[in-house]
């Protein structure tokens, strides 16, 4: 089978109106570090997991002259991200480790902060800006269940980290032992978070680009699928990509909703998570007009791919709007269109 994703995405330079947009919103700071400084180090050690098997990621070490400041502008950082952006908290902050992932598009740096007065600890990540990315970190913000903390400065990304059991090894490590109803939960949150990926078009949600985030309820754990990765929004032509049950990676995931879920539950919650979305859109239409109006203006993908998936689309909805696509952005809008227009439509209730 054609291989469904590309090998290599190129980074996207951020244009004047999403930089006017992040401005706006909060989203950008003056920061005294940049992901190229961090490429600085003198050496690196591989980091293995429990089973002795490598992570892809290395923990990285500099030259003494440089570390103490490269460590204080981290804290720094930790500070804007997290709190009032003072120096009152410095002293209480370590710098624990910091690691660099030299696999996937971002290869980014993942920083260990410590707090030395009750031992906490969080994860920051830092990788090169690109506007893709960072319209499908903002998406995931108006769009899906979950906020997301990020901060932009020139070209330089600071995400917050999102806490979950990585979907591949959930997969291979808890699945198998889950109950008869914990594997109809999660086959239902597959089936929403498979359905959110393809309207709002985020791509590439292969088993280690999400995590399942379990929380306890008095009788019962619910579920919920996240992604972590946002390279892939709107990039990729073939809609599949789209798509996650399509993606090999995620096979064992998708064999089991077959089996635990019926047909007609499987298009009942569909159908939910459309209207959500759709609730979502309609409630911030303001600020998602704003951050679709520079998507529209803005270059994320190559001619062909957009004319693939604008075609695709068409071909699947019939909606004459795909068709006139002259870009992702505007390949973007036709599908949030085309799921609040339906919502309203199948609504008796909602006021047009």
């Amino acid at each position: 089978m054609r291989k469904l994703i590309s090998k290599k995405k190129p980074a996207y330079p951020i244009s004047e109106d999403l930089l006017a947009y992040l401005q706006k919103h909060g989203r950008t700071i003056k920061i005294p570090i940049y992901y190229d400084d961090l490429l600085r180090f003198q050496g690196s050690i591989a980091i293995h997991d429990d089973k002795g098997e490598d992570t892809l990621w290395v923990s990285v070490y500099y030259a003494e002259s440089e570390r103490d400041e490269i460590e204080y502008s981290l804290k720094q950082m930790y500070s804007i991200l997290h709190s009032d952006g003072s120096d009152s908290l410095l002293p209480y902050l370590n710098i624990d480790s910091i690691d660099f992932c030299t696999f996937g598009n971002s290869k980014p740096f993942r920083v260990k902060v410590r707090n030395i007065l009750n031992d906490n600890y969080i994860f920051l990540y830092i990788k090169k800006a690109d506007a893709s990315r960072i319209y499908g970190l903002e998406l995931e913000h108006l769009l899906s269940p979950n906020h997301i903390n990020f901060l932009v400065h020139d070209t330089t990304l600071i995400e917050e980290h999102i806490s979950g059991i990585p979907g591949d090894d959930f997969l291979e490590d808890n699945l198998d032992d889950c109950s008869d109803r914990d594997k109809r939960e999660i086959a239902k949150e597959f089936v929403k978070f498979n359905e959110r990926c393809f309207v709002r078009l985020l791509g590439d949600m292969r088993s280690y680009n999400y995590v399942m985030v379990l929380t306890h309820d008095f009788d019962r754990i619910q579920y919920r699928i996240r992604a972590i990765d946002f390279d892939q929004q709107s990039y990729e032509g073939n809609a599949k990509v789209y798509k996650p049950q399509f993606l090999k990676e995620n096979n064992k995931l998708v064999n089991m909703t077959m089996d635990v879920l019926q047909e007609a539950s499987i298009e009942q919650y569909k159908r939910e998570e459309r209207s959500l979305l759709a609730k979502r859109a309609v409630s911030e239409s303001r600020r998602l007009k704003e951050v679709m109006d520079c998507m529209k203006n803005d270059a994320i993908s190559p001619p062909g791919k957009i004319e693939q998936l604008k075609m695709g689309l068409f071909e699947l909805t019939g909606d004459v709007r795909f068709k006139k696509s002259r870009n992702m952005g505007e390949v973007l809008q036709s599908a949030l269109d085309f799921v609040i227009r339906n919502y309203k439509n199948e609504n008796p209730f909602i006021i047009k």
